[in-house]
């Protein structure tokens, strides 16, 4: 090659380092993927070491800091120590369960079904082989139903377990009674200085009058959190004119723990800049594709609104069929009567009511700001939610019919769920009587 071409060369490999270099140390890693990430991380894959370990590549230990909680509230059904047994280490020689990344490996999306898993679906069978000889009344399935016939899920199965089942069995569909629990609100003192001098530089005077107006009456406000309580959380007397989700988790620790947890705030808890709704795999609504997703997209610190953080936040971005079908169904009417006064207290549901519970065992931790914790698999919404006004059948089977979930539970669910049928067969089965003859 003569001399110029050896300097196009060289300028051609400097231009592709440099870019290479730039996205690496930049925001927009995406060079880099080996392949698409999953519906669950998608959200922060330009921080590879949320996940990667530099020299390690992807450990359990990682995957546990952000889902570690989840599986021990879940009791999993599958922990690694339940693997450690020397019995077992046949088993893990054909499926090594002990390791996250067995079964999720992220970028092969060539290969990844439901809840990110990697692995054929059939790979109950490798352990549980013999099932039809343990409990005759699974023989004829094949272990690529194990999970999609309603019966078991690999980590959490609280509502499906056999006990739990035979428990809430014959439950009415619409229960006589509804039980939706509900964060009781504290008494204490009004705030009496809303803005401390010389804290209001720069600020218009009739738009502080405004929000001053509209702070006096506010759970802020009878609650004792005056101004600098948010615009100087961290007491330096320095105005921050627009607080950060840090500001609030100064009294709403757990709140903002679970927001960023969840899809909403991923990004943050990551280190990245604010999830927006354009970044989301879902449809939203075209005009909110630019907002930035923060503590107040859903709630005014100036005003309480009930309705805006349970119903319009979430309307007001999402977009899919489920969401657009939600003001047509009876589960918002019943909000819309709530709000009016018409009806009692706890009584309508709303998009929270659902997506963001009052966590049931534990009213001291307030409202589940992790949107997802219910989602994936939806069966965990049995216990939290669906149980607070209907029966375990109805409930578990509305969730199981795509149709009736598309369309916000308009009509009755038309699956039929095979853990049930087996569990009412087994119950009405007589027992052999024990032979005590010797």
């Amino acid at each position: 090659m003569d001399r110029w071409t050896w300097l196009g060369f060289g300028a051609c490999v400097t231009a592709l380092a440099g870019y290479l270099v730039g996205s690496f140390v930049g925001q927009d890693r995406r060079v880099f993927l080996p392949g698409p990430t999953t519906h669950g991380h998608h959200q922060i894959e330009m921080s590879c070491n949320a996940c990667h370990s530099p020299m390690k590549g992807v450990t359990s230990a990682v995957c546990l800091e952000c889902h570690g909680a989840e599986l021990a509230e879940a009791d999993d059904s599958h922990p690694a120590s339940k693997f450690r047994d020397p019995r077992h280490a046949e088993l893990l020689r054909h499926i090594d369960v002990t390791a996250c990344v067995t079964c999720h490996v992220e970028h092969r999306e060539e290969r990844t079904g439901s809840m990110g898993v990697t692995v054929p679906s059939d790979y109950c069978v490798r352990c549980h082989d013999d099932i039809a000889e343990e409990r005759p009344n699974h023989a004829g399935y094949g272990f690529e139903t194990c999970q999609n016939a309603g019966c078991h899920n690999f980590h959490d199965n609280r509502a499906l377990n056999e006990d739990f089942l035979v428990q809430h069995l014959d439950e009415p569909g619409l229960l006589p009674e509804r039980r939706r629990p509900r964060v009781p609100r504290p008494t204490v003192a009004a705030a009496t200085e809303p803005v401390p001098d010389g804290r209001t530089e720069g600020l218009d005077a009739a738009e502080l009058a405004r929000v001053v107006g509209a702070w006096s009456g506010s759970t802020h406000a009878t609650g004792g959190v005056n101004c600098s309580g948010c615009h100087d959380a961290a007491g330096r007397g320095t105005w921050v004119a627009r607080p950060d989700h840090e500001a609030c988790a100064g009294c709403h620790r757990t709140a903002v723990d679970g927001f960023l947890a969840g899809h909403h705030g991923m990004r943050l808890a990551a280190g990245l800049s604010p999830m927006r709704p354009a970044m989301s795999r879902l449809p939203m609504q075209a005009d909110a594709h630019e907002r930035d997703l923060t503590c107040t997209s859903c709630h005014d610190p100036h005003r309480e609104v009930p309705h805006r953080a349970a119903t319009d936040a979430c309307l007001g971005c999402h977009a899919d069929p489920h969401s657009l079908a939600y003001e047509g169904s009876k589960h918002a009417a019943a909000w819309r009567r709530e709000v009016l006064g018409e009806a009692a207290p706890g009584t309508g549901v709303s998009c929270a009511t659902c997506h963001l519970p009052v966590v049931r065992d534990d009213l001291a931790r307030g409202t589940e700001h992790n949107q997802n914790a219910n989602l994936r698999p939806n069966e965990k919404m049995v216990r939290s939610v669906c149980q607070s006004c209907h029966g375990l059948e109805f409930a578990l089977q509305a969730l199981a019919d795509p149709e009736l979930i598309r369309s916000n539970f308009q009509g009755l669910p038309t699956v039929t769920i095979e853990g049930l049928r087996l569990v009412r067969e087994k119950r009405s089965t007589p027992r052999e009587a024990p032979n005590h003859e010797e």
